[in-house]
C-alpha cells in the first residue's frame, strides 16, 4: 500500500518511490514466514501424536467390548455348558 500511495504522491513510479513499500512486504512475508513454519510442524506432530492416541483408545475399547461381550455371554448360558 505504502508504494501505491508513493506511486500516487510523486506521480511517478521510480525505484525510489517503489522500494521502500516492497521492502516492508518482504519483511512482513519474512516474519509470517518465520511464525508459520514452526506453527504448522507443531501441529503436525501433534496431530499425529492425536491420532496415535485415538488408535491407542480404539484399540482399548475393542478389547474391554471383548471381555465384556464374552462375559455376557457365559452369563447366559446354563450352568452345565459353563463348566465345560
Amino acid at each position: 500500500m505504502n508504494s501505491f500511495i508513493g506511486i500516487s504522491n510523486s506521480h511517478t513510479t521510480n525505484l525510489a518511490v517503489v522500494a521502500p513499500g516492497i521492502a516492508q512486504a518482504l519483511l512482513a512475508t519474512a516474519l509470517g514466514l518465520v511464525a508459520a513454519i514452526p506453527a504448522v510442524m507443531i501441529y503436525n506432530v501433534l496431530a499425529r501424536q492425536t491420532t496415535h492416541y485415538r488408535a491407542l483408545l480404539g484399540d482399548a475399547s475393542v478389547q474391554v467390548m471383548r471381555l465384556v461381550s464374552r462375559d455376557l455371554d457365559r452369563a447366559r448360558m446354563p450352568l452345565t455348558q459353563a463348566a465345560e
